[in-house]
């Protein structure tokens, strides 16, 4: 029986991704958490989150959830989701903090004069709603799942990743931005999964069955 820990710091969504996973994994035990030593005991862990930068930052820090995050990223098959994802880089523009590493690079605002839509329009920020996710399906998690398949974002900023070999998808929005990062044993996306009906419950499934 596999178990996935939901990592808990005060900031995720975590009801609708519990919900999400354990739709697609009946049978499993999904434990949200922030509990450390759960956390390092589970098979595969969840990385969720929402708000700004500077605040998950802090709740981590003061749960003592850092060191279990770096420890499930470099051990064991690991989602990061939205805030989830921008927390693995290096800093954040969003309060000037530091991130926690994982991946280098940046996270940066979509910027107000990129706001400009193929037909001349002002795009608004923060980017909510459906977008087409271009991930060319070179990875297990985007098996079943069609190149341009929409998913459910919200998000003023996104991740501007160092090393280009670590993007896994790419969406547009007055520019082309990074919606997904991969390497090794972390897959992490900007998007909600759980929000995202059939298309994103066919990634939690994937996520539930990849063995990296």
């Amino acid at each position: 029986m596999t178990t996935v820990a939901i990592i808990d710091y005060g900031m995720g969504n975590l009801r609708s991704v519990a919900k999400a996973i354990e739709h697609v994994a009946p049978g499993h035990q999904v434990w949200v958490t922030s509990n450390p030593a759960v956390v390092a005991a589970a098979d595969r862990v969840v990385f969720p989150g929402q708000g700004a930068m500077p605040d998950c930052m802090r709740e981590l820090e003061l749960r003592g959830l850092r060191l279990a995050v770096l420890e499930a990223a470099a051990s064991r098959p690991f989602l990061g989701i939205c805030i989830g994802q921008q927390m693995l880089f290096d800093h954040s523009e969003e309060g000037d903090v530091p991130g926690l590493g994982v991946f280098a690079g940046e996270v940066v605002r979509f910027r107000d004069e990129q706001m400009i839509g193929p037909d001349g329009s002002r795009l608004k920020v923060p980017h909510m709603g459906w977008n087409e996710v271009r991930h060319g399906g070179d990875h297990p998690l985007w098996e079943g799942i069609s190149d341009g398949e929409r998913f459910y974002f919200v998000h003023s900023y996104y991740v501007a990743p160092a090393d280009p070999a670590v993007i896994a998808a790419e969406t547009d929005y007055g520019l082309r931005f990074t919606s997904a990062v991969a390497r090794a044993n972390i897959f992490a996306v900007q998007f909600h999964p759980e929000k995202s009906a059939q298309a994103g419950l066919r990634l939690l499934s994937n996520f539930i069955h990849w063995a990296p």
